[in-house]
């Protein structure tokens, strides 16, 4: 077949056990068309193949290193020596099929990505076709008899959505049971369930608890140090929301305020999103002017702001041109339209571009720098997915900024980036976080369809004030807090586009120093210990819960009333002198004495 790779003995080839010997990359053993040269870790898991040949692979690889490029190379291998005569790549979205059908094309190998069930059969000028799992999920015994009729080789491409759904999970084992040969991608293995995903290798680790079992991994930390992803830059944006429930009582809290509950994070998170209030404005503008700074060195660097949904999409877009004075691409939704749009701002200069989800995963637009995540989706997964639209390193020293609402939970998700994780079964429910976060987030999507709908009253968003929280790098915190457009803030915001991790890391410390005034030289060990405070924490809390039943006053009025009358941060960062003057208060509030 016209321009495939043949295959040959490389005897530069590792073993995976040297793999962290390995340089990030070898010259010219790339899939032609796909990638410059082929990454260690491609030619490292193409060694494992050819030596295994396997029916089965499972290779994960981290959003951004290469995982398309190392599925071509072993398709073009398997065709060339005739192993198998037909392939099939099952993609989670219509977008994701153009792209996986363009870049095999340049390898030489010809996919239909516009193959529908009705048709029955690929035209003859094409190697096989690219489907959605929804697709073959409608019709799998179409795409078993499809599979068994050829010698076929099965890509499964985010493999993970094979067990979104009982249907889904079915469909692509009753389609592909019979596949010459399957082999398995993701760039995040993990589920926040325990539904088994199709022709993954499941092991009991230690704890008798059954985890997946990856032929290849090349987690982020990895593909960081080989240069492969860029290093990633969390600034999270706090600010005094207020809001009215559906009961009719009105909240006033700080984004972010450990001691909030469930429920009022959620509504303070929601408040920052609404694009009416000043929250939104303030950080795009923010997040611009770290856009603009980047572009200083890297000219095409785009943006993208991942919305909760439609209507919020487009007021971002609108605050957004207002902002930078040009469009922003929108792309609503998965339809004949998203592609197209996708594809020229990839190719072009522009700014910014808004999406609600299709945006999140698998799409390949490498000048993307900077990111807004302004939606209240909070699973491993998804956050996951979001950030590795952003890791896609071009050249060295190219960094990513990604902007969060400061709440505990996209706090944690961006603290642990760099874990290692696998798809767990067995774990029950009330010991696994994972599967607590998606329950709650569950509960919160029930809860927000019950807005408007005349039973409970209307959730009305009043009042959502900025500022800058804190910026999160390899594993530490710099910066304490600061107002929108202050000295702090830009100097988080103008820390240079390309500097490589250790340079990036140098320089915040250099600036915190600088702004402690300390030059950080040790302190003695303060005279409280963390069980102290956690036990005034406790006492403190316990007041304000009985004073705001007493009174009917919010938890979080009652606490910023304390703060501006005693001094302080929120009630996780202060001293114990502070917290003992605001429980103190309290108290002389229950005798009457204030």
């Amino acid at each position: 077949m016209t321009g495939r790779l043949s295959r040959h003995h490389d005897p530069h080839a590792a073993s995976s056990a040297a793999a962290s010997q390995l340089p990030p990359a070898f010259p010219a053993r790339a899939a032609w068309g796909t990638a410059d040269r082929l990454r260690a870790w491609q030619a490292d898991a193409l060694e494992t193949y050819a030596r295994r040949a396997p029916r089965d692979f499972l290779a994960v690889a981290t959003p951004g290193a290469g995982k398309t490029t190392f599925a071509l190379r072993v398709a073009a291998d398997l065709l060339e020596r005739g192993v198998v005569r037909r392939v099939t790549v099952v993609a989670p979205t219509e977008h994701l099929k153009r792209q996986w059908a363009d870049a095999a094309a340049r390898v030489g190998i010809h996919l239909d990505p516009s193959f529908r069930n009705a048709q029955g059969r690929h035209g003859a000028q094409f190697d096989g076709v690219v489907v959605t799992y929804a697709q073959v999920a409608m019709k799998p015994a179409l795409h078993a008899a499809r599979t068994a009729a050829e010698r076929t080789l099965v890509v499964l491409d985010e493999i993970h959505h094979a067990g979104d759904a009982l249907t889904w999970g079915d469909g692509v084992r009753e389609a592909f049971e019979d596949a010459t040969r399957r082999l398995a991608l993701t760039g995040t293995p993990f589920r926040s369930d325990t539904a088994a995903i199709p022709f993954v290798t499941y092991a009991p680790d230690d704890d008798g608890i059954r985890r997946s079992v990856a032929d290849h991994s090349y987690g982020y930390g990895d593909a960081l140090r080989d240069g492969v992803v860029r290093p990633v830059l969390f600034l999270s944006y706090s600010g005094r929301m207020r809001w009215r429930t559906r009961a009719g009582d009105e909240v006033a809290a700080a984004l972010g305020d450990e001691t909030l509950t469930k429920d009022l994070t959620s509504q303070a998170w929601r408040t920052a999103l609404d694009p009416a209030g000043e929250w939104i404005p303030a950080v795009l503008a923010a997040a611009d002017v770290r856009l603009s700074e980047v572009r200083r060195t890297v000219p095409d660097a785009g943006g993208l702001v991942i919305a909760s949904d439609q209507a919020d999409a487009r007021a971002y877009a609108t605050h957004l041109r207002a902002i930078t004075g040009e469009p922003a691409t929108v792309v609503l939704s998965d339809d004949d339209g998203a592609s197209e749009r996708i594809e020229a701002f990839a190719s072009s200069e522009s700014r910014w571009m808004v999406a609600v989800r299709m945006v999140s995963e698998g799409v390949d637009v490498p000048r993307l720098s900077v990111g807004v995540y302004a939606t209240s989706t909070a699973t491993p997964l998804f956050f996951a997915q979001a950030v590795g639209r952003f890791v896609r390193a071009r050249r060295r020293g190219e960094t990513a900024s990604v902007f969060l609402p400061s709440v505990p939970q996209l706090l944690a998700l961006a603290a642990g980036l760099e874990l290692e994780r696998d798809h767990a079964l067995d774990r029950p429910s009330d010991e696994d976080p994972e599967l607590l976060l998606a329950a709650a987030q569950r509960e919160e999507q029930a809860a927000d369809s019950l807005v408007d709908n005349g039973e409970q009253g209307t959730f009305e968003a009043l009042e959502a004030q900025a500022s800058f929280d804190r910026l999160l790098f390899d594993g530490g915190e710099f910066g304490s807090g600061a107002e929108i457009g202050s000295d702090e803030e830009a100097d988080f915001l103008g820390l240079p586009g390309l500097l490589e991790p250790d340079q990036v890391a140098m320089l915040l410390r250099q600036r915190r120093a600088e702004r402690t005034g300390a030059r950080e030289v040790p302190r003695p060990a303060p005279e409280v210990d963390h069980r102290r405070l956690a036990e005034l924490r406790k006492e403190l809390n316990a007041l304000v819960g009985a004073w705001a039943r007493r009174s009917g006053q919010p938890h979080g009025s009652v606490h910023t009333e304390l703060r501006r009358r005693c001094g302080g941060p929120e009630v996780a960062l202060a001293s114990a002198d502070q917290l003992e003057a605001r429980t103190a208060l309290v108290r002389r509030w229950f005798v009457g004495r204030s």
